[in-house]
């Protein structure tokens, strides 16, 4: 499947640089799978389309300041981007500086310095800190930058740090956003439970690798890169059953789909567990627990535009997308959401 087909044209203004406020009023597109009818609303009218069938799955990962500046022993500048934990002390991670070789240290903050220890794929290498555990944990709590995408030009500040985490983030270990969460305030959330829907957290640890970009003509042969998950064994029960109800379930963002996919048996049950997965949804791809999905508008030619094509089609989607650039949506992390549902709309 070719990937120029999953292609479209974006003007940069449309990329969205803050979150808006309040949260809930970012705009929501609702697009019907069946009836390929398109609705034009607010976010915070999402809770007019939910009703006691429908459940909603979120992600409660946390994001962590895992982009650090330091420098060479020679005063060179070198910017780190922490990837993955590997254990207490030591990360994958992207490193921007030149003439950086393994043995070599960076130096962090008078408290903490850091050691190429394995060069990974040449972009990536693997460090040891001089810290480990909580102490570590502490000292880039501190010293850390918001891991804000490279489309996003605003100023890490405080407010961009809370703007950039869900208000329900608990489990620390992200390196981006799931973004589709950050519409979500504590009033839409309370308004959706007096209606009785229901809600249950999973744990999806984001890494670059879901938005790194593809680099083959051939879309079947992209290779994902894995994320650590995790659903616990009450949420699967509770799911199982809700299921079983024919209830509808709601995937908030890709990266609570992915869990739910991952998770899911042949048989469609879920399973409960913690591991790393490394699935790869696009066209052609059956969703065996996902009804709907609410997420944000996603940047052409990625494997998060071919994950949403495969719930509707790719027809659909693009076409969708070209009227949400005519009507001025805001795209990407802090942009506006789509809620795709197979029949929602008549």
């Amino acid at each position: 499947m070719d990937i120029k087909l999953f292609d479209y044209k974006l003007p940069s203004n449309l990329i969205a640089q803050k979150q808006i406020k309040p949260r809930d009023h970012s705009r929501l597109l609702v697009l019907d799978i069946a009836s390929q009818k398109i609705a034009h609303k607010h976010f915070y009218d999402l809770v007019d389309y939910l009703t006691e069938d429908d459940v909603l799955v979120v992600n409660e990962t946390k994001v962590f300041p895992a982009r650090l500046y330091g420098q060479k022993k020679t005063g060179g500048k070198v910017e780190i981007l922490l990837t993955e934990r590997i254990n207490t002390a030591e990360y994958q991670a992207m490193i921007g500086g030149r003439n950086l070789a393994v043995g070599d240290f960076i130096y962090l903050d008078k408290k903490l310095r850091a050691q190429i220890i394995k060069d990974i794929d040449g972009k990536t290498k693997q460090i040891k800190f001089d810290k480990s555990g909580k102490a570590l944990d502490k000292i880039i709590e501190a010293i850390g930058h918001t891991p804000l995408p490279p489309y996003i030009k605003t100023k890490d500040t405080q407010q961009i740090k809370k703007d950039y985490q869900t208000i329900y983030a608990k489990s620390t270990g992200s390196v981006a956003a799931p973004t589709a969460g950050l519409h979500f305030t504590k009033k839409v959330l309370k308004q959706l439970e007096k209606k009785g829907v229901k809600i249950f957290k999973v744990t999806l640890h984001v890494s670059l690798g879901t938005f790194a970009p593809v680099e083959v003509s051939d879309i079947k042969k992209h290779k994902i890169h894995h994320e650590w998950a995790s659903i616990d064994q009450k949420t699967v029960d509770a799911l199982n059953k809700l299921k079983k109800q024919s209830k509808n379930i709601i995937a908030i963002g890709t990266t609570s789909a992915r869990t739910l996919e991952a998770f899911s048996a042949k048989t469609g049950k879920l399973q409960s567990g913690d591991k790393w997965v490394d699935i790869y949804i696009y066209p052609g791809y059956k969703y065996r627990f996902v009804d709907d999905l609410i997420t944000n508008f996603h940047l052409p030619k990625s494997s998060l535009l071919f994950m949403v094509s495969a719930l509707a089609t790719r027809e659909l989607i693009i076409k969708t997308y070209k009227k949400a650039v005519a009507k001025k949506y805001r795209f990407f992390s802090f942009g506006d959401a789509m809620f795709i549902s197979k029949n929602r709309l008549k």
